[in-house]
């Protein structure tokens, strides 16, 4: 192993168990040394590192749930069933693989593009649970990944009977059993909850079996909270759409997550923010201030427990009922204490800026605060919090005036019948004048330079700078083996050489890069990867001629050449890393990709993710953050920090935008409201735009009422560029042919009406774009200006980044 790779896993190592969530604790745990265990369940020998597709990350190595414990000093003594187990399982997906491609033949479709993602629910089987030791632990892992979305089974959201009888019968046999969940999202526990200690692993990437053997053992201590709340399935809300094929209405409006749980009285499971430790802590709110429109609040911790540990201070803020309905309440501002010895005590302050708690009012096509009472409450999840100041507004302030621009849905927002929010009556009040706050206002029509190297380009080239490079004499570019400079990347944009401008150099995530672990290196400079350059999740689904090809004539067979490693880092999905509500280790994740963006030679990371968990079935949910709009913000904020400071290197958050489920998520129109799509679906990249300016951004495949996401001037010029000051590239999400195959609702998208809307590039690029281009520039979709702008972008952030 190379130093840098020691030297990251050690750093993911360190910081994994924030990430894990103590949902149940009996005080049993953590063991005090190492000894005789019985290990189960489906992941504990197949433990999930992180998603299926663009999150197959190809590291060294990863360390299962049995390899950790073992490497600690225990003895499983389950061996034999995990060995019975494999079989059970090989079985099951073999079967399982080849139902997919018959139905999907069945459909007309192809299942590489139909079924990617799609997640074997856990088989039934009868296998003794004869082992024997100290504790018993049982782990159930879940998979899911881009292209398909999770079903409410047995063996996805919810447990097998397998699992349930088998989890129970060791909850009665064994004094000590801890029931780990390797998952990426929510499964329904309710069947278990009467097991005493259960610990949300959740998916940490390369080194997750280490981590749960030092959560195991007291050598680290999970301080993790929930990022989305879990409760019984039948108990999630049903009130908006999920899983239509062409249109998905978001009825639900901004009652999303713990918004709808909180204002309608309905205790989950486990709410957000939640989560135990191996201690406890006492919290209480001291002094709130206000300044220039900025309020502060005091919170002092203290660990009242016999373990050292951190704890997660969260503050949330209910917003008078007037004119506009609101939720109970809304998380605005959050920190995380050092580690606190017993007895130590810390206090934070939590601050956010009344500016950032403006509601939008469609009628007014403005954000603005109404007049009243703003409670702060602090807690330590969002259904234990304490109201501790009043601000009071005096008066109505408009924050931002803006303009109606996404379209309208077919339908009205629910909202609940009455949401109340009681507050004592001897709260601290903090009067604001709403004349303190001025009015925003934006320009919408700036002057857009133009570099005038793009003025010299014939329209030819002019076309190929607004497309993703590709080889004129090819018929496709695959996913996985798209860039011709470094081995396994995902795409790159156009190079004239000849004119000062070199290529960016992308690759996919969102864990860690995914790149070819090896490639060879020609005579001439060439690279070519070697070994599988597609996950493998994607070519299990691939017709048997087009997976020899790939196998055979795109990375595989004997290499010719120097043969070199890069071997890549697999972080913990988004979920996990949310999960921490540590913004300093999300930093440091970003900072290790950016060391191996350098090492290897990518500008672009197509990292991070942050669309919101809407319903907990999205297949794609593992690589967001949150259900809640601030948290996925600050932590694609953080990332992108971490990786831009390092020269030549830059985050792609995406997707941008309403890419809330993977049904058809190529041709699937999210409808959505105004309002709900700027309070929930996109703060998130307003955040991240304004506190980190990612180098680029890329659009997703669905669409906006009505409107292709990646053909939608509306969100790309006047909310993303105007509204967001976003100043870096704008790209699609990969579009290939296998799109028109197939009946669909809605057209595809176009490369001309995708330049047209200032999208700067088509990805991954392909003669059909080109053509598209051309003829577009012919008939007036696009006009030559607007190219020459796109181009402009192109141009400066390759120099940006190479110089």
């Amino acid at each position: 192993m190379n130093a840098y790779e020691k030297e990251h896993n050690e750093i993911l190592r360190r910081f994994g168990a924030e990430c894990a969530v103590l949902l149940k604790s009996d005080g049993t745990f953590p063991l005090d040394a190492p000894g005789k265990l019985a290990l189960y369940g489906c992941g504990a020998r197949r433990t999930v590192k992180g998603g299926t597709g663009s999150g197959e990350v190809n590291s060294r190595f990863y360390v299962t749930a049995e390899d950790g414990l073992e490497a600690a000093g225990f003895t499983l003594t389950t061996k034999a069933w995990m060995d019975a187990y494999d079989e059970v399982r090989a079985a099951a997906k073999k079967t399982f693989i080849k139902n997919l491609k018959r139905d999907a033949l069945k459909r007309g479709t192809l299942a590489v593009i139909d079924c990617m993602g799609a997640v074997m629910p856990e088989p039934e089987y009868e296998l003794p649970l004869d082992g024997e030791g100290e504790a018993a632990i049982y782990v159930l892992a879940r998979i899911s990944g881009e292209g398909s979305d999770r079903k409410p089974v047995a063996g996805d959201i919810l447990l097998t009977e397998t699992e349930k009888r088998d989890i129970l019968a060791l909850e009665k046999k064994y004094e000590k059993i801890l029931l780990v969940l390797n998952v990426g999202g929510p499964v329904d526990l309710t069947p278990v909850m009467g097991v005493r200690n259960i610990l949300l692993l959740s998916q940490l990437g390369g080194e997750t079996g280490n981590i749960l053997a030092d959560i195991i053992l007291g050598k680290s201590a999970p301080s993790g909270k929930l990022a989305t709340t879990w409760t019984a399935w039948e108990e999630y809300p049903s009130v908006g759409d999920f899983g239509d094929r062409y249109d998905t209405r978001y009825k639900e409006g901004i009652y999303v997550g713990y918004r709808y749980f909180d204002s309608v009285g309905k205790a989950p499971l486990f709410p957000f923010g939640y989560g135990l430790g191996y201690t406890t802590f006492e919290m209480k709110a001291g002094k709130a201030r206000e300044e220039a429109g900025r309020v502060s609040l005091d919170v002092s911790v203290k660990n009242t427990g016999s373990r050292a540990g951190k704890e997660v201070v969260q503050l949330y803020v209910s917003k008078p009922q007037g004119r506009l309905d609101q939720p109970y309440q809304a998380l605005a501002a959050f920190a995380k204490t050092d580690e606190l010895a017993p007895g130590e005590e810390q206090t934070l302050t939590l601050s956010c800026d009344l500016r950032e708690l403006a509601s939008y009012d469609a009628e007014k096509a403005a954000w603005v605060l109404e007049e009243g009472d703003y409670v702060l409450r602090a807690g330590n999840s969002s259904r234990n919090t304490e109201a501790a100041a009043v601000v009071r507004l005096a008066g109505e302030a408009t924050v931002r005036q803006v303009k109606n621009c996404l379209g309208r849905p077919d339908f009205t927002d629910w909202k609940p019948e009455s949401v109340s929010a009681e507050v004592p009556a001897d709260l601290p009040v903090l009067t604001v004048d709403a004349a303190v706050i001025e009015t925003e206002t934006v320009d919408y029509e700036p002057q857009e330079e133009i570099d005038p190297l793009t003025a010299e380009l014939r329209d030819e080239e002019l076309c190929l700078m607004n497309i993703g490079a590709f080889k004129m004499k090819e018929s496709m570019s695959v996913i996985g083996e798209a860039s011709a400079s470094v081995a396994g990347a995902a795409g790159e944009t156009v190079s004239l050489k000849e004119k000062g401008v070199p290529a960016l150099i992308m690759a996919d995530g969102p864990a860690g890069l995914r790149l070819s672990r090896q490639y060879a290196v020609d005579e001439k400079g060439g690279v070519k990867a070697v070994g599988e350059t597609m996950p493998e999740s994607v070519m299990e689904l691939m017709p048997g001629p087009s997976a020899f090809f790939i196998r055979h004539f795109m990375g595989g067979g004997k290499a010719k050449g120097e043969i070199r490693e890069q071997y890549c880092s697999a972080i913990p999905i988004g979920t996990a890393l949310a999960q921490s509500w540590n913004l300093d280790f999300a930093g440091l994740c970003g900072d290790l990709v950016g060391d191996e963006m350098e090492r290897f030679g990518v500008h672009l990371w197509l990292a991070p993710a942050l669309n919101i968990h809407r319903n907990i079935r999205c297949g794609r949910n593992f690589e967001y953050f949150s259900e809640d709009p601030l948290i996925t913000g600050k932590f694609a904020a953080a990332i992108t920090k971490g990786v831009q400071k390092h020269p030549g290197c830059g985050t792609t958050v995406k997707h941008y935008t309403a890419n809330n489920q993977e049904t058809n998520r190529y041709g699937n129109n999210s409808l959505v409201s105004e309002r709900a799509m700027r309070e929930i679906y996109l703060k998130g990249f307003e955040i991240a735009v304004k506190e980190s300016q990612p180098h680029a951004l890329m659009t997703s495949y669905n669409l906006l009422n009505g409107v292709h996401t990646s053909e939608h001037r509306g969100l790309i010029e006047d909310v993303l560029r105007a509204e967001f000051g976003y100043e870096g590239i704008v790209m699609t999400d990969w579009i290939i042919g296998a799109l028109n195959f197939g009946r669909k609702k809605y057209p595809v998208p176009n490369a001309a009406r995708i330049a047209a809307a200032g999208n700067d590039l088509t990805m991954p690029g392909g003669k059909g774009d080109f053509k598209a281009m051309m003829k577009g520039l012919a008939d007036g979709t696009v006009s030559r200006r607007q190219l020459m702008v796109n181009a402009t972008r192109i141009v400066r952030m390759a120099k940006k980044l190479t110089e």
